[in-house]
């Protein structure tokens, strides 16, 4: 086939997240399996117009939101070229079935809903007319093709929050790590925070966490890795014990993460939490809020803890701190082996060629959420360190 991934950013924008690494992981193997693929994107300062790295085509224009007319007069000028289009949605969509043939496949890949998130990052009027195009718009563009969430809570949050009507297939992130081979646990409590820093990460809320914990754990020492927007503020505020550490290439990233007790997420909402997994599959349990994606990639009681919104991030990193013990790390290691790349590609390129890519074995079987034929999600039992999961 014929494929255009189109995604916001590359995986080499200084400002690339998860949203990336699930484009950019799919579209090299698309072009492994011999398809040819186009990822279509925004140009960051610096980067080339067009290169091809790995078998795939990098066509590169446009900023944060001039990159949005600009994909659809590409793609309107090759009308006919593609067999399918994977349309990935940062928040907004592309809307590529407005500029495709009626015959090429569009699937349209959501990793979270936006709605509560545009009041963080934009004015008021201008988060409006986001959760507008968010919402009715994208309801009506792509109602009569099939759409992608990464985890259960982005389905359930598709069907009651943005009324979408049409097929939603559950196909999780895949994960993969640096193996820095054996490393030591850290001597002193050490907590990890792994992912891009901005605003609805909610790192302040780790660093108003430290002086507590430090006040009982004298020794307890915070390592976060990441960079973004949010950087210099952070700096600013550093309390003695945690070392911001910006960006880290993969090994050393590895290593520190490796190294921790914990990994902890205060984001207020994810499509699923790439960074949860990247720490289990290094053994490494995650203290995180119980919010939409991230109640999918932990596994409370398991792989790690999920609290209450609202709850004290002190009280609960000192709360798991107390329970930890070694069973969490082969819990973290036994569910990060259960997700793949190579699986994620091989269920996307089912879609592209308009078959069913069936259920995701991750998830027990779950296919969509309501309405998509899958089953409902799994019911949360509680929201305290230890508490577990009530199976259908």
């Amino acid at each position: 086939m014929k494929i255009a991934v189109v995604n916001w950013r590359d995986p080499w924008h200084p400002q690339a997240g998860g949203a990336e690494t699930f484009a950019w992981e799919s579209a090299r193997r698309f072009a492994r399996a011999g398809h040819q693929v186009w990822y279509v994107t925004a140009r960051a300062p610096g980067q080339r117009r067009r290169e091809r790295v790995e078998g795939v085509s990098f066509v590169r224009m446009g900023g944060v939101f001039t990159v949005y007319p600009l994909v659809l007069a590409w793609l309107l000028l090759r009308r006919g070229h593609f067999d399918a289009v994977l349309d990935c949605q940062n928040g907004i969509p592309f809307f590529t079935p407005w500029a495709v043939r009626r015959r090429t496949r569009v699937v349209c890949v959501v990793h979270h809903v936006h709605d509560r998130q545009f009041g963080v990052h934009m004015p008021g009027w201008l988060a409006a007319f986001g959760r507008f195009l968010e919402g009715p718009v994208s309801r009506w563009s792509y109602r009569r093709h099939a759409s992608v969430a990464v985890s259960p809570s982005t389905a359930l949050a598709m069907r009651e929050r943005l009324g979408w009507r049409g097929p939603v297939h559950v196909i999780p992130n895949g994960v993969s790590v640096a193996r820095p081979g054996p490393v030591a646990k850290s001597p002193e409590p050490r907590v990890v925070c792994l992912g891009r820093l901005v605003a609805h990460k909610r790192v302040p809320l780790l660093l108003d966490a430290v002086a507590e914990l430090r006040s009982h754990r004298p020794g307890l020492v915070v390592d976060v890795i990441g960079r973004g927007p949010e950087e210099d503020a952070l700096r600013a505020r550093l309390p003695e014990g945690v070392t911001l550490h910006g960006y880290l290439p993969e090994d050393d990233k590895a290593r520190l993460v490796a190294r921790a007790w914990l990994h902890v997420s205060a984001s207020q909402g994810e499509g699923w939490g790439l960074s949860v997994l990247e720490a289990a599959a290094l053994g490494v349990p995650t203290v995180a809020f119980d919010v939409d994606g991230l109640r999918d990639a932990v596994r409370p009681g398991e792989t790690g803890w999920l609290l209450p919104e609202g709850t004290g991030l002190d009280k609960g990193i000192a709360a798991a701190l107390d329970e930890l013990d070694h069973t969490y790390a082969v819990k973290c290691r036994e569910w990060a082996d259960r997700f793949s790349w190579d699986r994620t590609a091989d269920r996307l390129t089912a879609l592209l060629r308009g078959d069913d890519p069936g259920a995701d074995p991750a998830f027990g079987g779950l296919s969509g959420g309501p309405g998509a034929g899958g089953g409902a999600p799994r019911e949360r039992r509680g929201g305290e360190p230890g508490s577990g999961w009530e199976r259908p």
